[in-house]
C-alpha cells in the first residue's frame, strides 16, 4: 500500500448493529455494545496508519424515531465511549468534534461531549467527528438559513456567497472534503450523510456488518481506493501501478 496515497479524510456509515444482533439471537442493543467496540478499533487503526480526519455517522436525525429503550441505549453507550476514550484521545493527539443539531442530545450526555471536546481540542495528530443528530439535508438547510439570515441583516453580501463560502459555514467541512465513504452492511446508499462534503468521495460498501468490521476489512477499503483514478470531472490520468499487497501490513500487526 503506498502511504503517500492515503485518503486524508475517512467517513463511515457505521450500519448493520441490530442485523448484526438479531443474526445471533441477540437484542437489538446488544449490537449497538459490539458497534462501540469496532468505533475503538477503527479510530486506533486510522490514527496508527496517519490518517488526519475520520467521520463517523454515529446517530442520525432519523434516528430519534427510533424505540425509547434503544435510543436511551445508544446515549448511554455514547457517554461510555466519551469517557471512556478520553485519556487516550488526548494522549495520541487527537482532536474530537461533533456535528448535528447537538442541542437535541440529553444533557447529561451534552455536558461530557462539551468536555471532551474541550479537553481535546489541542490534538493535531487527527480529527475524529462525531455525527449526532445529524443529516445532511438538514445541515445544509442550516447553513442557508443562516446565511440568509446575515444577508437580511446586511452582515453578508449576498453576490459574495459562493462555493467556498457555502462549504466554510457547513460543519462538516471543517475537516475537509471527504475522500473515502464507508458503508457497511450492505447497503448501497449514502442516507443523508455529510452530502457536500462527499460530493467528490470515493465510496466503497461492504457486506460486512458493523461489529464485525476490523482493521483488515479497513486495509482493504483503502486498497480499493488506491485503485481508483479520482479524475474530479476532468480526463483520466496515466495508468498506474497497482498498489502492493498489504500482506506485509497485516503481518506487522498494524
Amino acid at each position: 500500500m503506498d502511504v503517500a496515497r492515503l485518503p486524508r479524510h475517512i467517513a463511515i456509515i457505521m450500519d448493520g448493529n441490530g442485523r448484526w444482533a438479531q443474526s445471533q439471537g441477540f437484542v437489538r442493543t446488544l449490537g449497538h455494545r459490539e458497534g462501540s467496540a469496532s468505533v475503538r478499533r477503527i479510530v486506533r487503526a486510522c490514527r496508527r496508519l496517519g490518517l488526519g480526519a475520520l467521520t463517523l455517522y454515529a446517530f442520525s436525525e432519523q434516528n430519534w424515531g427510533r424505540p425509547q429503550l434503544e435510543v436511551d441505549v445508544l446515549m448511554e453507550l455514547l457517554k461510555e465511549f466519551l469517557l471512556s476514550e478520553r485519556a487516550e484521545m488526548i494522549e495520541r493527539g487527537i482532536r474530537l468534534r461533533s456535528i448535528g443539531r447537538i442541542d437535541r442530545l440529553p444533557d447529561h450526555v451534552r455536558a461530557v461531549l462539551d468536555e471532551v471536546v474541550e479537553a481535546t481540542s489541542g490534538g493535531e495528530r487527527m480529527t475524529l467527528t462525531l455525527a449526532l443528530s445529524y443529516g445532511g439535508r438538514e445541515e445544509i438547510a442550516d447553513a442557508a438559513r443562516e446565511i440568509a439570515r446575515r444577508a437580511a441583516s446586511g452582515e453578508l453580501d449576498p453576490e459574495d456567497v459562493d462555493e467556498r463560502s457555502f462549504g466554510d459555514a457547513l460543519p462538516s467541512m471543517e475537516a475537509g472534503p471527504v475522500d473515502l465513504l464507508i458503508r457497511t452492511s450492505g447497503e448501497l446508499r449514502v442516507s443523508n450523510f455529510v452530502l457536500w462534503a462527499a460530493a467528490y468521495a470515493e465510496l466503497y460498501f461492504t457486506d460486512r456488518l458493523w461489529p464485525d468490521f476490523d482493521e483488515r476489512d479497513l486495509f482493504e477499503a483503502l486498497a480499493a481506493y488506491q485503485m481508483r483514478d479520482r479524475r474530479f470531472g476532468r480526463i483520466a490520468s496515466p495508468a498506474k501501478e497497482a498498489p502492493a499487497t498489504l500482506a506485509a501490513l497485516l503481518a506487522s500487526g498494524l
